[in-house]
């Protein structure tokens, strides 16, 4: 009995070991687990801080004046363009221009032999004194007839009849007279001279070339450069707003760009507007002009134009490359001091080149993505690329450092 019940008691005590340790491993195990496990905050901290940064580039918006075009494409117009031909038939002996150069009005271009002119004055002027003595002849004798008629010594039909002489040859001196200056000026064409002030073209007629007045091609094409005109185009949405000010004596002030329309190349005002629209465009022509004193407009040269319509004042001016387009509207990234970008929709105003204007939405000195927005979205992290730095590598330096506008303004 004794070692039976030693036996019930061992067997009890190895049982009651055994659950316990059995609880303790079990213990042990979900123990472990709960400390192996971070916390539902842990891990998203975690995925924060291992989420890659983007790099990208910001500008800060800036405050000021933003004047408002009408930008067209024009073609610069000569006012006056001639081409310089010859009066008479002759042989030409000299040319007197350079080609390319600047001419004024009156200088002497070319000339022809004038020998054959010449002649002709010299016939015309000894007709003109044969006729002039026939004249002062037929005078004397009305005279003496006249006298003699007063004394009743001839008749009055002979004095009659040397009135008539006597008018006959007074015509006939005028219409010498007419020859002798029809013979000066075909002579002084034989002089071509300059009719406009201008750049001369190139010479289509080399001296010792017989030239005619008939001849279509001339001799030379002069341009007039100084003023110049330039002729471009508006849709007809904008002509009320352009003749409304014009019509009122405003002055439009048009610059001329260049074909990149990057370089302003000169500036004028509104000339003229056309008197009917277009129907197969849609547009209305209009004609710009320009002093041009420094010659670097040229007949038939491609420009861009800008009217200036308006000013707005003290508006917020972004880069157009931070503008960024989807179906909530237009947006922007505002890169904000945690280094977080925030999408900031916003109210734009005209654009001019890389400038553009916003009327709500977005104040002046905040950051703005303009390079690198392609891969953001809303609360990403993001790293700033240093504008003019980089590193030994030649590649763009980043930098994690709290933003010099927003800290400025707290300690403010």
């Amino acid at each position: 009995m004794l070692g039976q019940l030693k036996k019930r008691i061992k067997k009890y005590f190895s049982w009651k070991i055994g659950s316990a340790l059995a609880l303790l491993l079990i213990l042990a195990f979900f123990v472990i687990k709960w400390v192996s496990e971070p916390t539902e905050g842990d891990s998203k901290d975690s995925k924060k801080s291992t989420e890659p940064q983007i790099a990208v580039v910001a500008e800060a918006a800036t405050q000021g004046d933003f004047p408002v075009y009408l930008n067209a494409l024009g073609t610069i117009t000569a006012l006056r363009t001639v081409t310089v031909k010859s009066r008479v038939d002759g042989e030409l002996i000299h040319v007197a221009f350079k080609e390319g150069s600047l001419v004024t009005a009156g200088d002497l271009l070319a000339e022809i032999d004038p020998r054959a002119f010449q002649v002709q004055l010299m016939q015309a002027e000894g007709q003109l004194r044969r006729d002039q003595a026939l004249l002062k002849n037929a005078q004397l004798d009305l005279v003496r007839y006249k006298t003699l008629l007063e004394q009743d010594s001839i008749a009055a039909q002979q004095t009659h009849t040397q009135q008539a002489v006597v008018e006959q040859h007074q015509g006939t001196v005028e219409i010498d007279r007419g020859l002798v200056a029809d013979a000066k000026l075909q002579l002084s064409y034989a002089k071509i001279t300059a009719p406009i002030t201008g750049r001369l073209g190139l010479r289509l007629v080399d001296q010792g070339n017989m030239v005619k007045a008939s001849d279509t091609n001339g001799l030379a094409v002069i341009t007039q450069i100084s003023p110049i005109a330039a002729i471009f185009t508006l849709p007809e949405d904008n002509l009320p707003a352009v003749m409304q000010r014009f019509k009122s004596g405003e002055t439009l002030s048009v610059e001329a760009y260049d074909r990149g329309g990057n370089n302003k190349i000169a500036k004028g005002q509104l000339l003229a507007v056309d008197n009917q629209i277009d129907t197969t465009t849609g547009t209305v022509k209009l004609k710009a002009q320009f002093t041009n004193e420094d010659n670097v407009l040229f007949s038939n040269q491609f420009v861009n134009i800008k009217i200036k319509m308006d000013t707005l004042n003290s508006v917020t001016i972004i880069p157009t490359s931070a503008i960024q387009r989807g179906t909530i509207g237009s947006f922007v990234y505002v890169v904000k001091d945690d280094h977080t970008v925030k999408l900031q929709t916003v109210s734009l105003g005209p654009i001019e080149g890389e400038k553009t204007a916003v009327l709500k939405g977005l104040n002046a000195n905040e950051l703005v993505v303009v390079d690198g927005a392609d891969k953001l979205r809303d609360k990403v992290k993001v790293k700033l690329i240093t504008h003019g730095s980089t590193s030994s590598g030649g590649t763009p330096t980043l930098t994690d450092k709290p933003l010099n506008n927003n800290s400025s303004n707290k300690k403010k």
